[in-house]
């Protein structure tokens, strides 16, 4: 499987059809077709754009997923990062906004847990 092919799995799999996806990298609806029919290769601009809604670059160029490290996040967190990928892109933007609602919250506790201490 070329770039191309996993290119258009990866937007496939976030949901997106090729002018939106286009779009997001900032290219025109022919240029993510000839991306991914192979006839062109995509330029480290339009990488970096896409790897911000999720695509996972390591697999786009070497075909192999990115794995972390097990120094850098543990079981439940590598767990929670596979699931993440495979839902969609509004999907993960509503799992973002769950998790720094939360996130605010702990700190509000944490800050209040130090006031009464």
């Amino acid at each position: 499987m070329g770039i191309g092919q996993r290119l258009k799995s990866e937007r496939e799999r976030l949901g997106y059809n090729q002018t939106d996806f286009a779009a997001l990298a900032g290219a025109a609806k022919n240029s993510q077709y000839n991306y991914e029919k192979g006839t062109r290769s995509p330029d480290c601009h339009y990488l970096l754009a896409v790897a911000g809604v999720g695509v996972d670059i390591h697999y786009i160029l070497t075909g192999e997923p990115h794995q972390p490290g097990d120094s850098s996040l543990s079981p439940e967190e590598s767990e929670l990062l596979k699931f993440f990928r495979q839902i969609s892109a509004a999907d993960q933007q509503s799992v973002c906004k769950v998790v720094s609602a939360l996130a605010m919250v702990a700190g509000q506790q944490s800050a209040h847990d130090d006031k009464t201490s």
